[in-house]
């Protein structure tokens, strides 16, 4: 499979025709010319307006090209959509890295090494590319979620260790491309994969979930697909990154990438009584759920439906942001 991730043509279809409209009529421009009002990212969305209702929204078209900086998207910047023009060839990359050394000379730590840090609300992202450019260098991040309610439509997050951080609050990742080899989609949040292609970039885990035991839910794969960057890649589809991680999979298909064993204990012997791990209907060569570790569980199709994107992301709002 190409190493770039290409979406189904009716998705990518859709996709461009959202984009042609949002780009006819955006309340801001970016590009890496003189030819719109910004020429950063971060620029625009410091620009943007504190909206406090969702009856209104901000959209920020950014032209394609590559924009290295570092976006921090403070808590304030609710109902925002940032949308590329093309996910491929829109990119914000930078290269922090956990060992990075700070002003003082120490290192600047994992927290502090995110091309994207987002604190809002509400906020979207579509048809771009996030990435973390630093490579093997240990803990990178391509993008922080503190915020509630976020949305990822055929997004690209590019890293190798730690690419996305969902730190807290409820995402939804509809046809993205998420990219990375150790723990790179981690975190304490609960969030929804759609459609999503997930591709391993070298030996390691997709997931390492820290949910809280007080939640309900962590990760949610739904009709995803699994690759490696080369067969001999190997992986697990996660590891406990806190004791009571929860990480489910339905209907997802799994390449030779995914280990037989599929679940990691991270040498705690006592998150194999309480860690949620579960599939149901996953397909592929990696699915064979008969060498599965035996503290990992089938999911029957009435266990599966309890996993729907409206109860998983539903809260206390009822938020369902496929309608």
């Amino acid at each position: 499979m190409n190493k770039i991730s290409r979406f189904p043509l009716l998705s990518l279809l859709v996709s461009a025709a959202m984009t042609s409209a949002l780009a006819a009529t955006p309340d801001a421009i970016v590009a890496t010319d003189d030819s719109a009002q910004y020429k950063t990212v971060r620029a625009a969305i410091d620009a943007a307006p504190q909206i406090t209702h969702a009856g209104r929204h901000w959209t920020i078209f950014v032209k394609a090209g590559t924009y290295r900086e570092l976006v921090y998207i403070q808590r304030e910047k609710r109902f925002i959509s940032v949308v590329g023009e093309n996910a491929e060839t829109t990119k914000i990359t930078f290269d922090l890295f956990n060992d990075f050394p700070a002003p003082d000379g120490k290192p600047i730590a994992t927290y502090r090494t995110p091309t994207v840090m987002l604190d809002a609300d509400d906020f979207t992202f579509e048809n771009i590319t996030l990435e973390n450019s630093a490579g093997r260098k240990g803990q990178a991040l391509a993008i922080r979620i503190d915020g509630d309610r976020d949305v990822f439509r055929h997004v690209r997050f590019l890293g190798w260790q730690d690419t996305i951080l969902t730190n807290r609050g409820r995402h939804y990742f509809e046809d993205c491309y998420i990219v990375g080899a150790t723990d790179f989609i981690f975190g304490g949040g609960t969030a929804f994969f759609e459609r999503c292609h997930i591709h391993c970039a070298g030996n390691g885990y997709i997931t390492a979930a820290s949910t809280p035991d007080f939640q309900a839910y962590g990760y949610v794969f739904s009709h995803c697909t699994i690759t490696g960057e080369t067969p001999e890649v190997q992986t697990y589809l996660g590891r406990p990154w806190r004791d009571y991680a929860q990480t489910i999979f339905l209907n997802t298909e799994m390449s030779t990438v995914v280990k037989p064993e599929g679940w990691n204990n991270w040498g705690k012997a006592y998150a194999e009584k309480v860690a949620r791990y579960a599939e149901f209907n996953s397909t592929g060569p990696g699915a064979n759920s008969a060498k599965r570790v035996a503290w990992s569980k089938q999911l029957t199709t009435a266990d599966a439906a309890a996993y729907a994107v409206e109860k998983v992301l539903a809260g206390s709002d009822g938020w369902n942001p496929t309608k």
